[in-house]
This record gives structure tokens, sequence and C-alpha cells, in this order.
């Protein structure tokens, strides 16, 4: 995995001011990406610093300490993850097979919902009982979201409850399954997997749709 490229190194970025060699998006940016690679131990302000070839001195002109920046990052965790798959739950769709289309986006589009994130955020939590608090809430918000998307098309309560809690848990752990499949073969599946997720049957429009979408994200990261 390639380091988070620093402000000062990104052109496209807004210029950095004076002396300033860093942001507070890039001291979050590089905790997040040791937090997914090595987890909450690994995250150490003095490491980050050196990564970066800047001053830790510099880390306190946008966090009071370690523990603030850990809170950066559960924060973070919450208003991308959490909030992309509750939206995408929200999203407008004409049937419950293309709803379900929306929160399989979730899986293609790490820039959606980082599913690398999230088992990170679930092995801190094992550990930090307060961090096991806000990823109960967590999971709470996205699973009345995808009851509701089932509601909406009209499933009985309880059904609408037990098929969001199988698209949920499901979804997360199709990546960590490390099933090592092309997206070819991850793609044909898709109409079967809506079938057991919805009892319907998906539409060939809906299925092109997901696949040009699926395959639009996949060259975008390739080409990045």
């Amino acid at each position: 995995m390639s380091d988070p490229i620093l402000h000062r190194d990104d052109p496209a970025k807004d210029p950095l001011i004076g002396n300033v060699k860093v942001t507070r998006q890039d001291w979050l940016n590089a905790a997040l990406s040791v937090l997914k690679s090595g987890g909450v131990e690994a995250v150490k302000v003095a490491d980050l610093a050196s990564g970066m070839n800047v001053s830790r001195s510099s880390f306190y002109w946008y966090f009071n300490g370690r523990t603030d920046l850990l809170d950066a990052l559960l924060d973070h965790w919450e208003r991308t993850n959490t909030a992309a798959m509750v939206a995408q739950a929200n999203a407008p769709a004409r049937t419950i097979t293309e709803a379900c289309c929306n929160i399989f986006r979730c899986n293609i589009n790490t820039a959606l919902f980082d599913n690398r994130l999230d088992f990170a955020i679930r092995d801190w939590a094992r550990r930090a009982p307060r961090v096991n608090a806000v990823l109960k809430a967590g999971d709470e918000a996205r699973l009345e979201a995808l009851t509701h998307m089932f509601l909406r098309f009209e499933y009985p309560q309880l059904e609408a409850t037990a098929r969001a809690r199988v698209i949920y848990y499901m979804q997360l752990g199709y990546d960590d399954a490390n099933l090592g499949e092309t997206l070819d073969d991850r793609l044909a599946m898709v109409p079967g997997y809506l079938v057991a997720f919805t009892g319907r049957v998906p539409t060939a429009a809906e299925i092109q749709s997901f696949a040009s979408y699926a395959r639009d994200v996949t060259d975008a990261d390739r080409s990045s």
C-alpha cells in the first residue's frame, strides 16, 4: 500500500501557507493509513511525524494529543463509512433490487465505503469499550437504514429486519472472505445475490447499470 500523498506533494490540493509543511488532513490521512495496515497500537505520533518528515511538535498545532487524533479517526469512520451506507440505503430506487444495487456500491467503491477501515475499527473495538459503544451505534444506524429500505417496498417488519441483517452481515464479511474473484466472476453472481436477498428478480437494466458502475470504479482505481 502506497503512502498517502501530502498536500505539499500534490499540486491539485490547497497550497500550504508560510512554513507549514503538512495539514491536519495530512496527519489524519497518515494515521488512517497506519490504522488500516497495523492497527490502533501502531498509530504513534513520533512514527507519523517521521513518515512525513516533519517535526513532531507540528502535530500539536492540530491535535491536543494522541487521544484527540484517535477521536478524529473514529469520527472520520462515522462520517464516511456509516454515513455512506445510510445514504445508499436511502438513495432513490424504483425497486428493491435497484435499492440493493445501491448498497452493493459500498463494496465496489472504496471511496464510498472503506472495508479495511471498517475491519480496523472493529479490531480496535474489541479492546476499547468506548470504541465498541461507537461501533454498536454505527451498526444500529446502518441496520435501521437497511430495514427501512425494505419497508419502503412493503416488506413486513420482521422480514425487513431479517433481510436487512442478511445483506448487512454479508456485505461486511465479503471482502474478509478473500474469495479471489475476478470482477467478471463477481458481477456474474449479482443477479443470484439479489434474488437471495430480496426474493425478487432484478431487471436486465438494473444489472447492466450496476455492472457499468463497477467497471467504471475499477478502471478509475487502476488508472490512479
